[in-house]
């Protein structure tokens, strides 16, 4: 039975961040990509729909915060210190952090379902969705529900292993006939926190190969940086803290394009 979509008439662009590997940084990307929006000026919402390993509450140092209501809709969580940045997460609803989600299909697809019907967004520039990884239920019930987003962004990491996962969520866009913003690349490299230069630790232009493989935008390569992972167990946004560094550079390139 086909799934119903969900009118979402204040948003005007929805992104799905999304990879076919997990381990590449997707929930980072996502986090970073919705900051860099938000600091450029746009009225940003972000939807972290990884239902069993919610992290984004803790990447925006959120932990804890408790849901308001306007007496009919749930209201998203703002961000401190990004205005335009809102958040919604099932890591929002559970008694504590170490709270296992234990459920099935139709229950994750009945609170995303909710997250996207039943909370006030407003009005927003871009609503940025953060998938689990792989193309299963969540991916699934994000794009039939949302029905007109306006497109994937790939993640992947520039080994082969990783690149091969990626293609099947290629191939899964084109099935569902999900447009394909681009590709990016990240963990390209080691980037000197002295001197900036980066050095690769790992295959080179994985990323850039598979986009010219299946013939979609190459949006760009993010290196590998220490403050990256400091940022996120820290609670505050690397494109926030770090905002001359070489990976947000290559952050706000992609704002730019999106």
């Amino acid at each position: 039975m086909p799934i119903e979509s969900v009118k979402m008439e204040g948003v005007a662009k929805k992104y799905i961040v999304m990879s076919g590997k997990g381990g590449v940084g997707k929930s980072t990307v996502a986090v970073n990509l919705a900051a860099s929006l938000a600091l450029s000026g746009k009225k940003v919402g972000l939807l972290d729909v990884d239902i069993h390993g919610p992290s984004v509450p803790t990447m925006l140092d959120l932990a804890g915060a408790q849901l308001e209501t306007d007496g009919e809709k749930m209201l998203p969580v703002e961000v401190p210190g990004i205005e335009g940045l809102k958040v919604m997460s099932i890591g929002f609803m559970l008694k504590a952090e170490d709270s296992p989600v234990v459920w099935r299909g139709p229950m994750k697809n009945g609170v995303i379902r909710q997250f996207l019907e039943e909370v006030d967004w407003g009005e927003l520039d871009c609503l940025v969705v953060d998938c689990p990884p792989g193309t299963g239920d969540e991916p699934l019930s994000v794009i039939q529900l949302i029905g007109d987003a306006d497109g994937a962004v790939l993640v992947t990491t520039p080994q082969n292993v990783a690149a091969v996962d990626v293609s099947k969520s290629v191939n899964f866009c084109r099935q569902l006939n999900l447009p394909i913003v681009g590709i990016v690349e990240n963990m390209a490299g080691f980037a000197c926190p002295r001197c900036g230069e980066v050095t690769h630790v790992f295959d080179r232009d994985g990323g850039k190969k598979l986009s010219e493989r299946y013939e979609v935008p190459f949006l760009g390569s993010i290196p590998l940086d220490p403050a990256m992972a400091e940022s996120g167990d820290s609670g505050k946004p690397y494109v926030a803290r770090f905002a001359d560094s070489t990976a947000a550079g290559v952050y706000q390139e992609i704002t730019r394009r999106l």
